[in-house]
């Protein structure tokens, strides 16, 4: 068994995908140092602190097959440094003169943490399509149910009328909210770092200032305001961003769990032949995907907090969370972008019975829009005298499973201002869903980009 299910053979597509594993592969996180080693020898060379000819050199070999890796691998047991090893690789594949001017000025943590910046940068490139993936499918789904009435719910029982519509749209506005939060949050997090040995640019001379900017601008990267070797709240955020969004992918989950339950059965994940809910019982059509959803949200949510407690760092430089940066950073993406995946699928292949819907909407033989009545016998009796009234009804209709409507036409102080037509149309739930259908139009016209 594998100690990682993102490493296990047998597992790691439940767990990851491929495009996001690849990302934070030992390939990807070298070639982004070497990357960033590139980027700095042109930036020195264009302020003349080193030859152009070896920052030509230094770039034109920055390539991850110029890296030993067994050399690599037996450096790091007799270091103990994380960047020694492959400076040291890297230099061997350079002349002497290209090789002696690798990692000119800079410390250990301009590069890892450069390099885990470019990292992420690719991860958030994944996730932005994913997200844009998602928020196109909810808005199709939204529009394709405008008006499907349905059952509301608060705190797990029937309340008032909305349209399946509405309910989906919440879930598309959410989705957009958070891309949003990732291109207002990049230019904080996506920030190149380039400072030395505690972070003034000392060895850089008079040049320092104007190479980190070069750095950043090769890299694609913003120029940081100042040093954050040790402030690490820009890795907090981006957590932030990726447990929120995990947090949105849960709650539709888990929102179709409950939905797909057999006392509801209004919306199912998704089923053809082949997919086995039970090992041992042949009848179950488990909700299998979105469950795994949760479980991956949950172990993202977890892995997230330590973006907090890697803030608290102690003078101008600290090691202590840089192996915990490079352990939650990947896991945190590579679960998301497998739970994105699973859920976009979930969202293309959902199946909506409506005939259940319809029905549960009217199981409740009128209670569900008790509201209506409450709100329109109110300009008779009174609003809060209303609210007894329907309210003793409305308990008598519960506790006898009887229609309200025959409570309601057996009591005077309803009858007395409102005849049974009248009483009948109000009690139609499919004639009470509010502004439902206008405010999935409002997100679809905020977001119809998407659905081009």
């Amino acid at each position: 068994m594998a100690s990682s299910m993102i490493d296990s053979e047998l597992f790691k597509d439940q767990y990851g995908t491929e495009e996001m594993r690849h990302i934070f592969s030992d390939q990807a996180q070298i070639q982004k140092w070497l990357d960033t080693w590139a980027a700095l020898a042109e930036a020195e060379a264009a302020e003349g602190i080193i030859p152009k000819a070896a920052a030509k050199e230094i770039a034109e070999k920055a390539n991850y097959q110029n890296i030993n890796m067994s050399e690599v691998r037996e450096g790091f047991k007799k270091t103990a440094h994380p960047l020694m090893p492959q400076i040291r690789s890297f230099a061997k594949s350079l002349s002497p003169e290209a090789g002696g001017y690798v990692h000119w000025g800079a410390t250990t943590q301009d590069i890892t943490d450069t390099g885990l910046v470019l990292q992420l940068k690719d991860a958030q490139q994944l996730i932005v399509k994913q997200l844009q993936e998602l928020l196109t499918s909810s808005l199709k789904q939204a529009k394709k149910y405008r008006t499907l009435i349905m059952a509301g719910r608060t705190h797990g029982q029937p309340a008032v009328p909305i349209t399946l519509g509405y309910k989906i749209a919440i879930w598309a506005n959410e989705f957009g909210n958070h891309l949003d939060r990732i291109k207002d949050g990049q230019k904080r997090y996506l920030v190149g770092e380039l400072g030395g040995a505690a972070g003034t640019l000392a060895s850089l001379g008079d040049k320092g200032l104007a190479v980190q900017k070069t750095f950043c601008d090769l890299l694609g990267l913003e120029t940081p305001t100042i040093t954050w070797h040790v402030s690490r709240d820009g890795f907090a955020e981006f957590a932030s961003i990726i447990s929120m969004i995990a947090g949105t992918i849960a709650r539709v989950a888990n929102e179709i769990i409950n939905l797909q339950r057999t006392e509801i059965g209004e919306i199912e994940e998704g089923f053809t032949m082949g997919k086995v809910g039970s090992s041992t019982m042949p009848q179950k059509r488990n909700p299998m995907k979105c469950e795994n959803i949760v479980s991956l949200t949950r172990i993202i949510q977890a892995n997230a907090t330590l973006g907090f407690s890697s803030m608290m760092q102690e003078h101008e430089r600290d090691m202590t969370f840089w192996q915990s940066d490079w352990s939650y950073l990947p896991q945190i993406c590579i679960n998301l972008s497998t739970a994105m995946k699973m859920l976009n699928d979930v969202l293309n292949q959902m199946i909506v019975h409506k005939d259940n819907i319809k029905n549960n909407l009217f199981e409740t033989k009128g209670l569900i829009v008790s509201e209506r009545v409450m709100l329109d016998l109110g300009r008779y009796l009174g609003r809060q005298n209303a609210h007894e009234v329907i309210y003793e009804n409305a308990m008598k209709a519960f506790e006898e499973k009887k229609p309200l409507l025959d409570l309601l036409l057996a009591d005077k102080r309803v009858t007395a201002d409102v005849d049974e037509p009248t009483l009948r149309e109000m009690l139609n739930p499919e004639k009470y869903s509010g502004a439902s259908a206008e405010l999935v139009d409002r997100v679809l016209s905020k977001y119809h980009a998407f659905l081009k």
